[in-house]
This record gives structure tokens, sequence and C-alpha cells, in this order.
């Protein structure tokens, strides 16, 4: 569309968050640059629109090369630039892949620094670790894993490099995501298959506290956290609805019509992770709300469909 004035550069543009992100810019006025893996089989999502996207093929290692992709002329009549890193891969506890998510989270931002773009990075849930009280984002980071240690760590290089280069910068940490796009081999997509299916689910004792969070609502405010977010301030991005497991797996067999008697409880999950995130602060700077509860993400994904 010749007449966007809003640019937003989205890596990982078609993974489960990011494709609902690029539809959500799309549907705001956004140019979006998307940039993908050659090859991957989730390039053709959401092309509805294709003159409102532009695909930019580039492994991790090149991401300091994103800013040539760009058109000048739409970059120096843009009123606003915003640059969406949500690109991570590798296992919890492959080192060398998460290290490289650093080393590529680095670049990205090089070429955010060359177009003088705000960059929204997004973190992860894993980085605070085991807690058991709320989480705020005052809440210390003891990520133990090698995937939260490094997002943990991309976070604070990413806020010293953006300081230091003078460019705007927010972190938002995303806790649990459910919806269009999510994978199977993930417990939601994986438990409401076999309730439908009249299989037995065998679980943990699901005691810990989660929160769900339907991935549209997550794009929503991470575009949010783009336009309003407070300069070198961290965000949590989650429901802030938050229950024991063992209510959402039964929320889940009630909307579903599924029998109850197919969910055996287990041992409890070591390690024991329980999520209880505060999202005031969210809502306090970008004025954010949740538009989809649960029992309609459930409906939309596994029976409307």
């Amino acid at each position: 569309m010749a007449d966007n004035h809003n640019i937003a550069i989205v890596t990982g543009a078609f993974g489960f968050a990011g494709a609902s992100l690029t539809e959500n810019l799309i549907k705001n006025g956004y140019k979006v640059y998307a940039v993908c893996r050659e090859g991957s089989e989730h390039n053709n999502r959401l092309l509805r629109e294709p003159g409102s996207v532009t695909k930019i093929f580039l492994d991790m290692q090149d991401y300091d090369k994103i800013h040539e992709y760009v058109d000048a002329e739409e970059l120096r009549s843009a009123e606003r630039v915003l640059f969406f890193h949500l690109s991570w891969g590798g296992a919890r506890d492959d080192f060398k892949a998460q290290y490289a998510n650093v080393e590529g989270s680095l670049k990205a931002m090089d070429s955010a620094i060359a177009m003088k773009a705000r960059f929204i990075g997004i973190g992860s849930q894993a980085e605070y670790g085991i807690c058991e009280d709320e989480i705020t984002e005052e809440t210390p980071l003891k990520p133990f894993t090698a995937y939260g240690s490094c997002k943990a760590a991309a976070y604070h290089l990413l806020k010293s490099k953006a300081r230091i280069s003078g460019i705007d910068f927010v972190w938002g940490r995303i806790f649990s995501l459910i919806g269009k796009y999510e994978p199977s081999g993930r417990m939601f997509p994986d438990l409401c298959n076999k309730l439908k299916n009249g299989e037995d689910v065998y679980l943990s004792s699901c005691e810990q506290y989660w929160d769900y969070m339907d991935v549209a609502d997550a794009a929503e405010a991470i575009r949010l956290l783009g336009e309003k977010g407070r300069d070198s301030e961290s965000y949590n991005i989650a429901n802030g609805d938050y229950h024991k497991l063992s209510y959402f797996v039964e929320r889940a067999a009630q909307v579903l019509g599924a029998d109850k008697n197919l969910i055996h409880y287990g041992q409890k999950a070591e390690p024991f992770v329980s999520l209880k995130p505060s999202v005031s602060k969210l809502k306090a700077d970008t004025g954010f709300d949740i538009s989809i509860i649960f029992d309609e993400t459930l409906r939309n994904t596994f029976i409307d469909i």
C-alpha cells in the first residue's frame, strides 16, 4: 500500500506469535517487512494482502543486513519505524543454538540502529525461573535453562546496546500463548485433540498456576508496546487471569464436550514452575486489555474450524 506511513520489521514473522503479529500490523496500516527463513513451511501464511508484506529471506547470522532490504525512501517518509524481534530457535538446553540466538539478536539490533528504528525484543517467562509469588517486572531473573538464560542475556545486552546507540528499546516477556497457528507438540493442541478423539490423557498433578493468553491478544499487546511502551522498560505479556493448570484442563474438556474421566493426574511436575504474572504495568502504559477469553480461544481453534 503506497500510502502507508508506518513501517514494521518483524523477525520470525511467520512463526506462531509472529504470524499473528504480522496480521495485526497489516490491519493497523503498517507496511511489514517480514524476515523469514528460506524454505520454511510457514512462509505462505496470512498473505491475504501481499502488497502490505515484503519478505526478506535471511538466516539469523545475517540479521545485520536486514536494513539493506528495506526501501530507503519508505524509511525517510515513514512516520514510525518499529523493529520487532521475535526470531529464536533451538531446544531449551541446546547451549550452542541458544548462544547463537543472542548473537543473532545483537545483529538484528545493528540493523535497527542503521534504520533508527525503535527496537521491541520478545523474551519469555523462562527468564524468571521458579517463582512462588506473583511475578512483576521487578521480580529478579533466575533462569534455569539455557533458553531462559540466553533470553535474559539478550535482554541485558540489547538494552545496553540500545542506550549506547541512542535508539529506543522495549522488552516484552511472553508467558503462555494458545490459539491460531499453534504447533502440535504443545500441551493444548495435543490435549484437545486427544479429548476430541476420546483418548485418555495422562498429565502431571497440574497443581501449578498457569496463565493462558490468546495469541491474537498477545499480538495486540506487542504492537502497543511498539507504539506506547516506555523506553528501556520490560513488560509481562500475559492474560493476568491465572489459575491452577487443572482448571484450564477441565475447562477444555467442558468446552469440547469431552468425558472428564479421560483425564488422569499424576505426580507433581519437576521442576515445579508456577506462573502468576502481573500485567498492571502493560495495561497502565499501553491501555491494553484482554479481548479473547480462554473458552473462546478453544472454540475458535478446536471447534469452529
